[in-house]
């Protein structure tokens, strides 16, 4: 009878266990896709509100008339007329280009130099990159040059024929610019889920080692390996989910160029390294380089869906993946615990 009872304890007891981890996993998914849903859209009526007033306060700088990026567009399009494949190539190839070469050379400066050490405070993995190694580097952005060059290049010129064939990329007219944050939105909501699943599916062994392995070569990752990888990692992973958005909803040409220049600029910071202040948090997906098995998407709704970030947030790290909104670095302010010795 003793261990009929027991044995009734430990299910209930058991039971109870489970049922307070599903409660416990549900609402962590909850305040996941609460934190996504403020961001977003934090973002969204910040940039209503602030790209008003910006519009307005240029047309007063240079003295337009009327609306001033229609008339700056209207006189773009005049000069390519006849010549749309060369402006949409431009706007998605050689913009995008030059925005993450500009970042990256900044942040090459900090990684090779060590200077200034305002910076370098801010590195996550402390004595990893003090300075890059040169060789291992000099490969990096080889790789990088020829993804961008032979796999970027053919791809949108695969994206721009998909997109005419559905309308006019480089029509006359712009979005309006709440359409054009709308579209942001709902982009962002197809890189998760695209870039989640694909790069999950490229950890699973029989592809790790063939293909994303290249990537995982920096366990503690620099800007400019944002796109280091294979080149069918870079196509499926890197590439696809980012122009997808913009070919299902037919996107202005504008639109998927401001996309593409911010998709790059956020894979930039989420590899840079460093903790800077005011922006947004590397945390995530500098722990994804150092554990390798965590941390697959770029929300963290998904992760937390599936459970694969459990050990992230049982970390240091998890503590200070969040807005740093002082001059402090966030290894001084959530110190990583001593072991028993030290």
């Amino acid at each position: 009878m003793q261990v009929e009872t027991t044995a009734r304890d430990g299910r209930e007891a058991g039971g109870s266990t489970a049922s307070s981890s599903r409660q416990e996993s549900s609402g962590g998914l909850w305040d996941s896709v609460k934190k996504a849903a403020f961001v977003i859209g934090s973002g969204i009526l910040f940039l209503a509100a602030f790209g008003n007033s910006l519009t307005w306060h240029l047309q007063r700088f240079w003295g337009a008339s009327g609306d001033f990026w229609q008339n700056m567009w209207t006189k773009l399009c005049m000069a390519f007329e006849g010549h749309d494949a060369a402006l949409f190539f431009l706007g998605t190839m050689l913009a995008p280009t030059l925005v993450f070469w500009v970042l990256n050379g900044l942040l090459l400066l900090v990684d090779t130099t060590t200077k200034p050490s305002f910076i370098t405070r801010y590195r996550i993995q402390l004595d990893k990159n003090n300075p890059v190694d040169p060789a291992k580097l000099r490969h990096a952005v080889r790789t990088v040059a020829f993804n961008q060059v032979f796999i970027s290049g053919p791809m949108v010129v695969v994206v721009y024929y998909l997109m005419s064939w559905r309308g006019n990329p480089c029509g006359p007219e712009l979005p309006t610019f709440h359409w054009a944050l709308l579209e942001l939105a709902i982009f962002s909501m197809l890189e998760e889920i695209l870039f989640y699943y694909s790069h999950r599916l490229f950890h699973h062994p029989s592809l790790y080692k063939h293909y994303h392995k290249q990537h995982h070569e920096w366990t503690a990752p620099i800007g400019v390996v944002a796109i280091y990888a294979h080149p069918l990692e870079h196509v499926i992973s890197n590439m696809l989910p980012v122009v997808i958005g913009p070919v299902l909803l037919s996107s202005h040409l504008s639109t998927t160029t401001l996309w593409y220049c911010l998709a790059l600029v956020s894979t930039t910071i989420s590899h840079c390294g460093y903790h800077l202040p005011f922006l947004p948090s590397p945390e995530f997906h500098d722990f994804h380089h150092l554990r390798f098995n965590q941390c697959f998407g770029v929300f963290g709704v998904l992760d937390r869906l599936h459970g694969t970030d459990a050990k992230f947030r049982q970390t240091k790290q998890y503590e200070r993946h969040l807005l740093l909104t002082s001059l402090t670095p966030l290894n001084e302010s959530i110190p990583d615990t001593l072991k028993k010795g030290q």
